[in-house]
């Protein structure tokens, strides 16, 4: 029975087994899992990475055009200037492709997979995705810089770090968001955008059906208006207020460029966009600096028990079934309200989970748990054969590519379509001809899924016609396609 669960610890709350990993688990599955509940394990090496700060010095650098001649007077961009948009074009996208090699090298490799697994959610329940060409370069120092640095935290500052980090504020368009009665969004003709107000709501805290309003979005809206991403407008933006002041408007203008001289890329918070006046959401009034009205908003939010109950909620889904029992969410329930939302010991809780411990696998896998799972069984190399981005993208879940906010499904239905199956089964036969010579597919299934593989699989792999063909049906057994 502890080998069965320690080959469930690695599978189900893991990333997928690797060489000798369920027999290191063997001894205290469950212990082995929580060891991994420490900061450090959910972090990843970024050593050829860039920060999101560095992303955009890259972009202000390219902006001036290193000299090259401007626009004519018709707007159009001389020739030189097209040829640096270009490359900055094309140095984003490589950018983009090392944070997914990147991120699937670590997932493929880390000895804590439980972590990486808790990231991942997180990751999807505060989802930025490269929908455009300004968040691309953001998503990767998103991930790394918001998300897992706090995983292990409270619920409230991993949730102030996604919402004020510069990939958020970008993607869901609060950095362009304006008070209405400033005189910021008279001169730039803009306005106030509900996006971010709209989905911290809906997704990220209380929930669909918790009773907010189209009232409650609009001055939770408000209440973040100011918060920004420094660039060469923004001082342009912070000294609106000093206009018509002279000489003393003059000094208040440089001052406000010296200050966010070295912020470009930085969140920051500029007075002149935010909407003064208290704010009043969930029937709870804000009367206090404009600056905190946002962040205590978020506090507030980060703690109630509709919170509690949606992260719940999704939790179970995830580690239990689509369909949790009650009591698995009730459980996770009470440590987020017990505990304030102590993520480290909502972790330890999610382990603890009798329901979570079922002998048949639940979940069925997306394409990226499953692809990650054979990396960690087969290797890399058999797994992508060299095109990792592309065999994401042709099994229809290409990294940071997310189709909303909301992030991916975590259903069977959304991934197990036949033409899903199709692609799977390709996949699974192009592997089956890159797999290490010498191995046969019955240690390949013992490493991989230890006791969980059943007596039919087992069978159906050692009658196989060739060892191809028995790789294949190993990767594709319902063993190995659930977790």
């Amino acid at each position: 029975m502890t080998e069965l669960q320690a080959a469930i610890a690695a599978t189900r709350f893991g990333m997928g087994a690797s060489p000798g990993e369920i027999r290191a688990a063997a001894s205290d599955p469950r212990g082995w899992l929580k060891a991994q509940i420490t900061p450090a394990a959910a972090l990843m090496p970024a050593d050829d990475l860039l920060s999101a700060k560095q992303v955009f010095e890259a972009r202000q650098d390219a902006s001036g055009m290193n000299g090259a001649p401007g626009q004519d007077a018709n707007g159009v961009r001389s020739e030189a200037q097209q040829m640096i948009l270009r490359q900055v074009q094309r140095e984003t996208r490589d950018g983009l492709l090392r944070e997914v090699e990147a991120r699937g090298r670590h997932a493929a490799t880390t000895p804590n997979s439980f972590a990486e697994r808790w990231h991942r959610f997180w990751a999807n329940h505060f989802t930025v995705a490269a929908r455009n060409a300004q968040v691309i370069g953001l998503v990767g120092p998103f991930e790394r810089e918001a998300i897992r640095a706090n995983v292990f935290g409270r619920f409230s500052t991993l949730l102030a770090a996604a919402t004020f980090h510069p990939g958020m504020l970008v993607y869901l368009d609060a950095a362009r968001s304006i008070g209405p009665s400033t005189k910021a969004a008279e001169r730039r003709d803009a306005g106030l955008n509900e996006n971010l107000a709209r989905e911290i709501l809906e997704l990220h805290t209380i929930g669909v059906g918790s009773g907010y309003t189209q009232a409650d979005i609009i001055e939770f809206a408000k209440a973040l208006t100011g918060w920004t991403v420094a660039g060469p407008q923004t001082a342009r933006l912070a000294s609106l207020g000093a206009q018509g002041q002279g000489g003393r408007g003059q000094r208040a203008r440089q001052q406000a460029a010296a200050a966010l001289a070295d912020k470009h890329g930085e969140a920051v918070f500029l007075e002149t966009l935010h909407e003064p006046g208290p704010r009043t959401v969930l029937r709870k009034t804000y009367d206090i600096s404009a600056r905190d009205q946002a962040a205590a908003v978020l506090e507030d939010l980060a703690v109630l028990p509709a919170t509690a109950k949606h992260i719940a909620t999704k939790l179970a889904r995830h580690f239990v079934s689509d369909t949790p029992p009650a009591s698995a969410v009730a459980k996770l329930e009470a440590s987020f309200t017990k505990t304030g939302g102590d993520l480290s010991q909502l972790a330890r809780a999610v382990v603890d989970l009798d329901e979570a411990w079922r002998e048949t696998p639940q979940k069925f896998k997306s394409p990226e748990e499953l692809l990650v799972s054979a990396a960690r069984a087969a290797g890399a190399t058999a797994t992508f054969g060299g095109a990792q981005r592309a065999v994401y993208t042709s099994l229809a879940q290409q990294p940071f590519g997310a189709p909303s906010p909301a992030g991916w499904p975590d259903d069977t239905t959304s991934w197990a379509g036949s033409d899903a199956i199709k692609k799977r089964l390709e996949w699974a036969n192009a592997v089956s001809r890159r797999m290490a010579r010498g191995e046969t597919p019955s240690a390949f299934l013992d490493r991989a899924l230890g006791q969980i593989a059943g007596e039919r699989t087992r069978q159906a792999v050692a009658r196989a016609e060739s060892a191809e063909q028995g790789f294949t049906i190993a990767l594709m057994s319902p063993e190995f396609q659930r977790r």
